[in-house]
């Protein structure tokens, strides 16, 4: 009776110590299921993911990383397009030849001045319009799709029209100087005057764009703050320093920057409008990277001036951003 009494006890503890197990188990199961699952949705939201980003991904290395890593590749060689299986490696000759090269440095220079001056015009029109768009008057959306209306244009087509309009004989811009007493001016004919033509052209052509952002930021700022400054008896040009103006200073600070790293990328205007003369007053980096490049079939040469731009347009950037830092600090 003992024996079997022990027995008992042993199965009973055997029992016990088992269900204590699989009660265990079982909850450990559960979460390596439930683990299983997540890492399975996890897995599945990064392709997610990673298939929105992969086409900006393929394009940027398509048509830009790629290029640049060849033409970082063709600057150390002698290559002409024409002639392929005749490259042939030349180190450093194109870089130095690059930093001697008078027509390159005289490109940096109007690069630089075209940008100096077109920046501050076009940043000011583009307010200025978006201040003129932004009241509420019958028949407004006219005048603002009137002035955004060459942003959608040809850049190719504008220019050909601005040169008509330039034109020193029967252009349109001499018939009205002359009406008024003003005696004709060559425009795009003198060194002097030419780069200013085409300032003025690009400032008016890519005003209409940036007046569309300004609007949205206009619109964005509360109106409370305006009524609040009408209250205080504040006069509209404190209105307008004290409360426009630092409620557009992200998006003056985003459009300064695009329309910087636009500007030193000038090539169609100089390029449909004056062949970059003058006595080559309006070549800019651009047009001489694509006249060595394509026109005169020096590739590896025409690589070596894309380097250069390249490391311009980056130290731009970077003295732009260390600017937006410090004033934001």
């Amino acid at each position: 009776m003992e024996l079997l009494k022990k027995i008992k006890d042993i199965s009973l503890i055997l029992l016990l110590v088992g269900l204590q197990i699989i009660f265990t188990i079982a909850p450990l199961k559960e979460r390596w299921i439930i683990i299983k699952i997540m890492k399975k949705n996890r897995i599945k939201a990064n392709a997610i993911s990673i298939s929105f980003v992969l086409p900006a991904i393929i394009l940027l290395f398509t048509f830009m990383i790629i290029p640049f890593a060849l033409s970082f590749y063709y600057s150390f060689m002698d290559y002409n397009i024409l002639k392929p299986n005749a490259m042939s490696f030349v180190g450093l000759d194109n870089f130095k030849k690059v930093f001697t090269d008078t027509i390159f440095i005289k490109s940096i220079y109007n690069t630089f001045r075209f940008t100096i001056l077109v920046v501050p015009l076009q940043l000011g029109a583009a307010l200025g319009l978006a201040l003129l768009v932004n009241r509420k008057l019958k028949g407004i959306k006219l005048f603002r799709l009137a002035f955004f209306a060459p942003t959608v244009l040809s850049l190719v087509v504008i220019s050909i029209l601005w040169t008509i309009i330039y034109n020193p004989n029967n252009g349109l811009l001499n018939s009205i100087l002359n009406s008024i007493g003003i005696a004709s001016q060559p425009f795009l004919s003198d060194p002097t005057q030419a780069m200013y033509c085409i300032v003025f052209l690009s400032a008016w052509q890519g005003a209409g764009f940036q007046m569309m952002i300004f609007l949205a930021g206009l619109q964005d700022i509360p109106t409370y703050l305006y009524e609040a400054a009408e209250v205080d008896g504040a006069s509209k040009y404190q209105q307008f320093l004290n409360i426009t103006l630092p409620g557009l200073k992200n998006i003056s600070v985003l459009l300064f920057l695009t329309i910087t790293i636009g500007a030193v990328q000038l090539l169609v205007q100089p390029m449909m409008m004056t062949q970059g003369g003058p006595l080559n007053s309006t070549v800019t980096i651009v047009y001489e990277i694509y006249q060595t490049g394509y026109k005169y079939r020096n590739m590896g040469y025409g690589s070596a001036m894309t380097v250069v731009f390249t490391a311009i347009i980056l130290v731009i950037v970077l003295i732009q951003n260390k600017l937006m830092v410090s004033k934001e600090d």
